[in-house]
């Protein structure tokens, strides 16, 4: 491998990853076991690992790289795990209150008892402000500085970290909230300010408090971590500004980011985008479903038609955000999902999982529950000894220990029989995930081929795959280390948002015409500061479009034109596919402008070759693995992932070990290593092949 390099690193609940690509395309994977206490250790061993598998040094390493990428859960455990900073918020008088009351919905809705989550500030530091800015965006009422002042002297005595600001109708004229912002940075100038105009500037009190609020809780805590990590990569020898991977799955330098941290909150799983896109062609299909299935959670990501499903608003434990993210779809199905009997009885998988450590039972480094990756050792999927480069060791008799005693004894069954089940709740729960994204959206699932990635979602790929009658499943080589591989092709990208409220009629393709071209100069502009050439910036737009009355509004693209008739077809046929209904000849009304901007960073295609099959390779070896239920425990062909090249197939049953991963190919599936040498299985009878 010769440079310049890339570098994707990837922050998961067990391992950190590194990717490593030269410039000649050639690849290196390598993983690190994560440090919660202090994530820049990982990050700093798992490019010492790698450096040291190149022969060389971590500054030499460093040195040489182009390209570092950094996707983080940072934002999110901040979040999740309620250790964020101590924040203040200021609202219009009189609205106080519009954090916690929400908009009243509930994930479940006949679930009425279940609390909502406690607000991010509590009462005592929501503090009104006299002002007031019409629906227009005409000032009804000057800002009062003397209320500013007195607010901040209160939460100064409370002991705030950070301050929100949220007034009524921000989105349609700023002013208030910025100079608000100024009388605070006068009186208390080291003090962390985030303003909704600035985060958030859409319709809605709601989702904009919510959204500042939720920067302002995590920017004390991401903004340190982040800007410490780029100095000791630059002072290790790192010439190039580090790049952080955004909600909407493009990248970002740490100094744009550190001013909306909020926008992390998906940084791992949303880096997921750019290897879903470089394989897409391997594929042979432009319909994708990926599973990312790490130790701890799945991500679900859908593409239709070449794109990537993207949302403006996210849930994370019952907070809402509303950004331009990638909607991916997570759920706690992992392979240290920890497997327990409930009151009744009953089997159960998750939601709690064991993390890094003590981590699964084989682990043998602490652990006692059983988890997903004891019972797939139990069950001989996975075999005994070093994995991830001897990060680590299974014990298959710790993990028979801990099903017999958790799960195979209370349930009254055998090891083999607990196990399996616990495999087969898991990956309903994946399948679930899946039709969540698909069926549930209008799309068909059979026009799909399944990306099973992460380190455990090839084992489960070929079951889920089979059970949503996909038409094929496609695994990686470098599944383990999907998302770090994801970040080495992505692109810079920055989202521009803004609010209008206006009836779609025969005027409104040149007012339309002026507001994205504004837009997008601002958009263009900012990415040309990060030195991108005007040919290298692409740009996108789109609408957020409803029927009067309505309350979510359905985004559309528009490439194809900004005439009425046109956009009023591409917004029936989206409210078609999701609603299953539509009004003909309705009104329409327009909500908001999106541009999204991507700074291209190219990246070289992967190496096709012929991939007719040519061989049927001979296993290294067998041993009894557990394969469904029609199947049991047969006498499986053990494979080396690295013996296989285009051209190449393998009749299932059959297991695939490789550098980052397992595989697993059920019986009646054919798997057959595509042109570019990753994995395609397909129901065997496609050719007769069985």
């Amino acid at each position: 491998m010769q440079p310049p390099f890339r570098i994707g690193i990837d922050i998961g609940g067990t391992f950190t990853d590194i990717v490593v690509v030269g410039a000649a395309g050639r690849l290196l994977a390598h993983k690190a076991p994560s440090t919660p206490e202090d994530r820049t250790i990982g990050v700093l061993d798992a490019i010492a690992g790698a450096a040291r598998a190149l022969g060389r040094d971590t500054e030499t390493l460093l040195r040489d790289t182009d390209l570092l990428v950094h996707g983080s859960t940072v934002a999110t455990n901040t979040l999740l795990e309620g250790k964020g900073a101590r924040v203040g918020l200021l609202t219009t008088e009189g609205f106080r209150d519009t954090l916690e009351i929400r908009r009243g919905l509930r994930r479940e809705v006949w679930d009425h008892r279940t609390p909502f989550p406690p607000p991010l500030v509590p009462r005592r530091l929501r503090l009104g402000i006299g002002e007031r800015i019409g629906a227009a965006g005409e000032v009804l009422k000057p800002l009062d500085r003397e209320s500013v002042v007195r607010a901040v002297e209160m939460l100064r005595a409370g002991g705030v970290e950070a301050i929100a600001i949220c007034f009524l109708n921000s989105f349609r004229n700023p002013a208030h909230e910025q100079a608000c912002r100024a009388v605070i940075q006068e009186i208390w100038p080291e003090i962390w300010i985030s303003c909704s105009s600035d985060i958030a500037p859409i319709m809605g009190e709601y989702e904009r408090s919510a959204s500042v609020v939720a920067n302002a809780y995590v920017g004390p805590r991401v903004a340190p971590y982040l800007r410490a990590l780029e100095a000791r990569l630059s002072g290790l020898g790192l010439r190039r500004p580090l790049l952080i991977v955004q909600s909407n799955g493009g990248a970002l330098n740490v100094a744009e980011v550190a001013h909306q941290p909020v926008q992390m909150v998906l940084s791992g799983p949303a880096a997921g985008v750019g290897a879903i896109r470089y394989f897409g062609r391997d594929t042979g299909s432009s319909d994708l479903v990926s599973i990312e299935v790490g130790g701890t959670s799945c991500d679900v990501t859908l593409m239709r038609d070449g794109v990537v499903q993207m949302t403006d608003q996210l849930d994370v434990e019952g907070h809402c955000i509303a950004i331009p993210s990638v909607e991916i779809h997570t759920i706690g199905a992992g392979g240290g999902t920890v497997g327990h009997v409930d009151a009744g009885g009953m089997l159960q998988a998750g939601p709690h999982g064991a993390g890094a450590r003590p981590g699964p039972a084989a682990y043998g480094l602490g652990g006692t529950q059983p988890t997903v990756t004891d019972a797939q050792l139990v069950l001989g999927r996975l075999a005994p000894g070093p994995y991830a480069g001897g990060a680590l060791s299974l014990d298959r008799d710790k993990a028979v220990r801990a099903i017999e005693q958790h799960l195979a004894g209370p349930l009254g069954l055998t090891v083999e029989q607990a196990a399996a089940g616990l495999i087969r709740l898991v990956e309903q729960n994946i399948q679930h995930a899946v039709e969540r994204v698909s069926i549930e959206r209008g799309y068909d699932i059979r026009d799909f081929t399944l990306i099973a990635a992460g380190g455990a979602g090839p084992l489960h790929g070929a079951a889920v795959g089979r059970a949503l009658g996909c038409a094929a499943v496609y695994v990686p080589r470098l599944a383990g280390v999907f998302c770090a591989f994801g970040m080495c092709n992505t692109d810079v990208r920055l989202d521009r948002v803004r609010s209008w409220y206006h009836r779609l009629d025969d005027e409104q393709p040149d007012l339309l015409e002026a507001a994205f071209r504004e837009m997008e100069e601002q958009a263009s502009a900012a990415l040309a500061r990060q030195g991108f050439a005007r040919e290298a910036i692409r740009l996108e737009r789109g609408l957020a479009l409803r029927y009067p009355g309505q309350q979510w509004p359905v985004s559309i693209p528009s490439e194809e034109g900004l005439a009425v008739d046109v956009l009023r077809r591409g917004f029936e046929a989206a409210h078609q596919r999701l609603y299953g209904h539509f009004q003909p000849n309705g009104e329409i009304e327009a909500l908001g402008l999106k541009v999204a901007a991507r700074g291209h960073l190219p990246m070289a295609a992967p190496t096709l070759v012929d991939a007719e099959i040519q061989s049927w390779p001979e296993p290294l070896g067998r041993r009894p693995v557990w394969i469904n239920d029609a199947l049991g425990t047969v006498s499986t062909p053990i494979h080396d992932g690295r013996r296989l090249a285009p051209g190449d197939a393998v009749l299932g049953p059959a297991i695939i070990d490789e550098a980052t991963t397992t595989l697993l190919v059920e019986g009646g599936q054919r798997l057959r290593v595509t042109a570019a040498g990753n994995y395609l299985i397909e129901p065997a009878q496609k050719d007769g092949a069985a």
